[in-house]
């Protein structure tokens, strides 16, 4: 990977990528893209339209279903989609089927303004192109802190104390949101917590699960703390919910993903007083861990394999446009952009703090997804207090083993 969390760390300037807008003239060919749904993949997508000339077709299907979707609609020949917008995650298991096309003759011949920081350098061949960096992040009401007479938390510790001050004064009676939707999103508030302690997913150098332990029943035991403060339907909280629950007012408190810093302080949802008491600062830590309780993406795009190479020439050239300084400084709140030229906003904030904080990347290992998997079907007993947190992560290895086993990863 070319693109590593130390060029995220260091500084604004760091976080920059591609150069100017792109000469976009695409006169022949298919494009047809798979996304996630938030604003900045909007702005991305909705460039990346404005290449196509007469008789050039162009097509989005924005949907927070992409991972399930993105390997069978790939796998078909000719593929449903000719491009593939990507994460950390994501991009796995369209590398492990060869889904995915070698980018570098696409570079070659028409990438000129591509970087090397947007490079995703796998073996030595550039699989994806990254245009933005993400994390989840500490959202925070100014306002309803302040009537509290609290400072911004930098620990769950001080979350959870902001948290009772604001219930117990009557503010709110929901404090804290979260995506806590059973299955991926429940997943990742853990794995986000379980690298703020320090743990490590897998035994050195083996795909042995190595998460039943104190680190891991701290992260979960936090997980818990914190769903005292949140409404009682959280495990179906996703993105979207947490968004609407900020817009509405009924949360002072979460974290939350950077990618929707532009969404929940835009003039399109929340009344102008409550978006303008929203702030973003580096994601808390646990316990005595270090580093903030998040995770490091990236977001980028692929082009499909199983595509003709008049489809894939339109479709990067068209994402490069998409991906272009145009777009984003049109869009500087959407997104922490990896393109020369944006110069990071208010809402770069949190992003900017938790990766300067050495917040951990996530994981690109081909058995990851096995384990968040689990994760997601094998906590939420726990969450709802049906079993101890040892008998949870028990459950979580032993369902990965047999998964990991058919997969061929362990013996």
């Amino acid at each position: 990977m070319t693109l590593m969390k130390s060029a995220l760390a260091t500084s604004a300037c760091v976080l920059l990528g591609t150069g100017g807008a792109w000469a976009c003239d695409v006169s022949a060919g298919s494009i047809r893209i798979l996304s996630n749904d938030f604003p900045a993949l909007q702005a991305v997508n909705g460039a990346a339209a404005e290449c196509a000339a007469d008789g050039v077709t162009v097509t989005a299907n924005m949907t927070t279903e992409h991972r399930n979707i993105q390997v069978p609609a790939l796998t078909a020949d000719p593929a449903e989609y000719t491009v593939a917008v990507v994460s950390n995650s994501s991009l796995v298991p369209l590398l492990t089927d060869g889904l995915v096309r070698t980018l570098d003759d696409l570079i070659a011949a028409h990438g000129a303004t591509v970087s090397p920081n947007q490079r995703i350098v796998i073996n030595g061949e550039t699989k994806a192109i990254a245009f933005q960096a993400n994390a989840q992040h500490l959202y925070y009401r100014e306002d309803i802190l302040q009537e509290v007479g609290l400072d911004v938390p930098e620990t769950y510790a001080e979350v959870l104390a902001a948290a009772k001050a604001i219930k117990e004064a009557g503010l709110m009676e929901f404090p804290v949101g979260g995506t806590y939707k059973a299955g991926w999103n429940v997943a990742q508030e853990f794995v986000n917590m379980y690298l703020g302690t320090g743990g490590a997913f897998f035994e050195p150098g083996s795909a042995a699960p190595a998460i039943a332990n104190a680190q891991g029943e701290a992260a979960l035991e936090m997980m818990k703390a914190l769903t005292e403060y949140m409404n009682p339907d959280y495990l179906t909280y996703d993105s979207n919910a947490l968004q609407a629950e900020f817009e509405a007012g009924n949360v002072a408190l979460a974290n939350f993903w950077g990618s929707r810093t532009g969404g929940v302080t835009d003039a399109e949802g929340a009344a102008p007083e409550i978006a303008g008491a929203i702030k973003f600062a580096a994601a808390p830590t646990i316990g005595d861990g270090g580093r903030p309780a998040s995770t490091l993406w990236w977001d980028g795009f692929t082009i499909a394999s199983n595509i003709s190479d008049e489809d894939a020439t339109a479709s990067f050239i068209a994402m490069l446009n998409g991906a272009s300084t145009d777009v984003a400084n049109a869009n500087p709140d959407a997104a922490v952009w990896l393109i020369d030229g944006y110069t990071p906003g208010a809402a770069a904030t949190g992003v900017l703090a938790t990766a300067q904080a050495g917040t951990a990347p996530y994981p690109m290992l081909p058995y990851m997804s096995l384990l968040h998997t689990a994760l997601g079907t094998e906590i939420v007993e726990f969450l709802q207090g049906g079993e101890s947190a040892a008998q949870a992560l028990a459950d979580v290895e032993a369902s990965y083993i047999a998964a990991a086993k058919e997969a061929g990863f362990l013996n």
